[in-house]
C-alpha cells in the first residue's frame, strides 16, 4: 500500500520520525509519546508506549527525584532518632544540669578537675545531646524532699576571726546573705562550689591584714567587686559563656592591707607528689 491508504509505509514514516524527535530532544522529553497515541492503530500506539515509557523512567527516577530523597533523608539523620538529642537547649535546662553536677561534687562524685570541666560544659552547652553526655554516669535524679518547717535557734555564722591561723569553709555549707571574715596575718578560704546560698545576693566583707583570702565560686555565678586589693583571676574576666538574668549575685567588699582578696573559678593547682 501507499502512504494515502494508511499502509505500512506510512506507519514507517511515522516511527522514523518519531525517533528522530527523540533522539533530538533527549530521554527527558515525554510529550510525543502522548501525541503518537492519537495517530490510530496498534503499532502505533506501541511506539507511543515505548516513547511513553522512556519519558516516565527519566522524568520520574531522574537525578532530580534521588536528591529530593537524598535530603529529605539528611533532614530525618539531623532530627536525630525521636530522642530530641539535638534540639537546642533553654537557660533553665542548663541551669538544672548545673545543679546536678553540684549536687554530685557535692557528695564527692566529682574531683575538682571534672567539676570545673562539666560546670563550664553545661552552661556552653547548646544542645540536649550536649547535657545528657554530662549526667550519663550519675545517678538519676530524686526527689527534691519536702523542707523541714524552721526551728527556733541560731541561724549560719555571719562572722569568721582568725589571728595568725586560718578560716576555711567548704563542702556543704549554708552560707548566709551576708557573711564577714577577717584574717591577721594567716589565710582564708572561702569554697562555695558545693554551699547553699540563702538568697539570690550574698555579700561578703573580707579583711586581710598581711593574710590571703581566696573565695572559690562556682562557674555561673556573676561575682561584683569593690574595695582595696580585691582582684579576680585572669581567666574570669572572660568566662567563655553567658550568664543567666537569674544567675546567683555574690557581691565581695574586701580591704587588704600588704595582702589579697581574690576571687577564682579554679582551685590551684596541687604540686604533684614525689615518691
Amino acid at each position: 500500500m501507499d502512504a494515502a491508504n494508511g499502509g505500512p509505509g506510512d506507519l514507517e514514516d511515522i516511527a522514523a520520525e518519531h525517533e528522530t524527535a527523540m533522539s533530538e530532544t533527549g530521554p527527558g522529553v515525554t510529550g510525543n509519546g502522548a501525541g503518537l497515541e492519537t495517530a490510530g492503530n496498534g503499532s502505533e500506539s506501541e511506539v507511543a508506549a515505548g516513547g511513553a515509557g522512556a519519558g516516565v523512567v527519566a522524568g520520574g527516577a531522574g537525578p532530580g527525584a534521588a536528591g529530593s530523597g537524598a535530603g529529605l533523608e539528611a533532614g530525618l539523620e539531623a532530627a536525630g532518632d525521636g530522642s530530641g538529642a539535638g534540639l537546642r537547649v533553654s537557660d533553665r535546662e542548663r541551669d538544672a544540669v548545673v545543679q546536678r553536677v553540684q549536687t554530685a561534687f557535692a557528695e564527692g562524685r566529682l574531683d575538682d578537675t571534672e567539676f570545673d570541666e562539666r560546670m563550664r560544659a553545661a552552661l556552653t552547652a547548646r544542645t540536649r545531646g550536649d547535657l545528657d553526655v554530662l549526667l550519663t554516669d550519675l545517678p538519676a535524679e530524686t526527689a527534691t524532699p519536702a523542707p523541714t518547717p524552721a526551728t527556733a535557734g541560731r541561724g549560719p555564722g555571719r562572722l569568721a576571726i582568725a589571728l595568725k591561723s586560718s578560716v576555711r569553709r567548704g563542702g556543704r555549707w549554708r552560707v548566709p546573705e551576708r557573711y564577714t571574715t577577717v584574717v591577721y596575718k594567716g589565710t582564708g578560704w572561702l569554697d562555695l562550689r558545693a554551699a547553699e546560698l540563702s538568697g539570690p545576693v550574698t555579700t561578703f566583707v573580707a579583711v586581710a591584714y598581711k593574710s590571703r583570702v581566696t573565695i572559690l565560686v562556682p562557674p555561673g555565678v556573676r561575682v561584683e567587686m569593690t574595695g582595696f586589693g580585691v582582684t579576680q583571676g585572669a581567666d574570669e574576666e572572660d568566662p567563655g559563656y553567658r550568664l543567666p538574668t537569674d544567675a546567683p549575685v555574690i557581691h565581695v567588699r574586701g580591704v587588704a592591707y600588704k595582702g589579697t582578696v581574690e576571687i577564682t573559678t579554679r582551685p590551684p593547682e596541687r604540686p604533684a607528689l614525689h615518691r
